[in-house]
């Protein structure tokens, strides 16, 4: 397939990106082009899908659903949503979206409920301008998850500003904020971590 050469310095929509047709993974803030890194590592998405199914497990019967990168978020901006006026996409690595109707066949139109965040290379993008992107749309709990460290940090919103709820390390539980009666084991998340010493 023939490189697409995109200008980082111009801002695009989201009706751009529906045209870049490569295999590339990228994301709009403000409409601004930023590339992701390479496919996560192994480490990265075991710690992943041992998070998203701690979530479906527990969404099996209830209204909620869960989504595991790649997974368009669109994020727009005073109710305009339309395809050229959206300049914000994301992926986070995991999703929860409780307001089903946000749902459709392209992603979601909309802050999700909570997101999560596994940190790689990139730790800025998920420290810094993602946390401001998630706290301006309304994202109600964000999770930053450092797998070699194996530590969370959780974010709940409250008054239109995210407050640390807790950090949390090698073991105990974290508790779901959205949910009344969902604990993570800290433990299970990352038991797969000795499979990985050498990463």
């Amino acid at each position: 397939m023939k490189e697409l050469t995109l200008d980082l310095n111009k801002r695009y929509s989201f009706a751009d990106y529906l045209t870049w047709l490569d295999d590339k993974r990228r994301e709009l803030f403000d409409g601004f082009i930023k590339i992701m890194t390479p496919a996560p590592s192994s480490f990265h998405q075991e710690v992943s899908i041992e998070i998203a199914s701690e979530f479906r497990n527990f969404l099996k019967k209830r209204k909620c659903k869960v989504f595991h990168a790649p997974f368009d978020v669109r994020l727009p901006n005073d109710g305009k949503t339309s395809d050229n006026e959206i300049y914000t996409v994301v992926q986070p690595d995991i999703s929860i979206i409780c307001d089903l109707s946000k749902i459709d066949k392209r992603g979601c139109m909309g802050a999700p409920d909570l997101i999560v965040e596994i940190v790689s290379l990139n730790s800025k993008r998920d420290i810094e301008d993602k946390f401001q992107l998630y706290e301006k749309h309304g994202v109600k709990e964000y999770w930053i998850v450092y797998p070699h460290e194996k530590a969370i940090s959780v974010f709940v919103l409250e008054n239109k500003k995210f407050r640390l709820e807790g950090m949390f390390a090698e073991s105990g539980k974290v508790k779901v904020n959205i949910f009344e009666d969902l604990f993570i084991d800290i433990e299970e998340i990352f038991s797969c971590a000795d499979d990985y010493k050498d990463f």
